[in-house]
């Protein structure tokens, strides 16, 4: 009995320290009560009198400094995950979650093995991880999220919450029609590469790091790091264009064709025309370009 308190102490500080870890990789999390509740909320929001997040139509952060409205108190800022409000949110909670939606991605919950044996007959392979009755699959992009699709499946993405129970195994496709019909949700239309105009050359034209070859590299490299990115997309298309600024923003060698397939590769990924110019420019900002 002398070291039932420590261990358990431990375990929750785990709990944090997990959260930090996948905030820090652009997850949004919160924590969960036992049987994996959300923390109900204060005094000031119950029943939702603030106008809490999970009643309006578009998701967003909970306005409320304590992990109050479920997937709505998700985040990824360190600081909010830290503060004195959330300790004993922390101190009491049994498991870590995460906001699908707010990290991209859909969960396929199968509760039972013949969901598992669906899936297996009716959806496209993807990342899986195990759970204790059967299985998540995680899919790129968001859709509604729906309970009870058919028997032993849910859909969470948007407005929702999963539990965190690890990377899992295989990689990552894109959410399949399959499960945009049990939702009853139309796949959104990806935006056409938008064509966008290069300041003139500063260093007239010509690479002078090695070779034509060493932008070409770059160029891949910096397009399979947007394409491999499954969290905080919008941080990792900025930094890649922070990176690929930085080595030759002020040599000249950029073309827009090499910037056309940067801009590909980030509405690839679910970004838009908007975006991508917005962060190319505040990239070249940044860097004072």
């Amino acid at each position: 009995m002398t070291h039932a308190t420590p261990i358990r102490r431990e375990v929750r500080t785990g709990h944090l320290n997990t959260a930090l870890h996948l905030a820090a990789s652009g997850l949004p999390v919160l924590p969960l009560r036992a049987r994996k509740g959300p923390f109900g909320n204060c005094n000031t929001c119950v029943n939702n009198a603030c106008g809490g997040r999970p009643n309006m139509k578009t998701p967003g952060p909970c306005l409320c400094p304590l992990p109050c409205h479920a997937w709505a108190a998700a985040t990824t800022d360190a600081d909010v995950l830290t503060s004195p409000a959330w300790a004993s949110a922390w101190k009491h909670a049994e498991t870590v979650a995460y906001h699908p939606g707010g990290a991209g991605v859909t969960v396929v919950d199968l509760d039972n093995a013949a969901a598992v044996e669906w899936a297996r007959a009716a959806l496209p392979a993807t990342r899986i991880i195990a759970t204790t009755r059967g299985e998540h699959w995680i899919y790129r992009g968001t859709v509604r999220s729906v309970n009870h699709v058919r028997e032993g499946v849910d859909i969470k993405s948007r407005m929702s919450y999963a539990r965190w129970l690890g990377p899992g195994t295989c990689t990552m496709t894109d959410v399949p029609a399959a499960v945009h019909e049990l939702v009853k949700e139309k796949p959104a239309a990806r935006p056409a590469p938008r064509a966008i105009a290069v300041p003139a050359p500063v260093g007239g034209g010509r690479c002078p790091h090695r070779s034509p070859a060493y932008l070409e590299r770059g160029i891949v490299m910096a397009e399979q790091r947007i394409t491999d990115a499954q969290s905080a997309v919008h941080s990792t298309v900025y930094g890649t264009f922070v990176a690929v600024l930085s080595a030759h923003g002020r040599c000249g060698c950029l073309t827009e064709a090499h910037i056309g397939r940067l801009f590909t590769a980030a509405q690839a990924k679910g970004e838009s025309p908007r975006h991508c110019a917005d962060a190319w420019s505040n990239a070249a900002t940044a860097l004072g370009l």
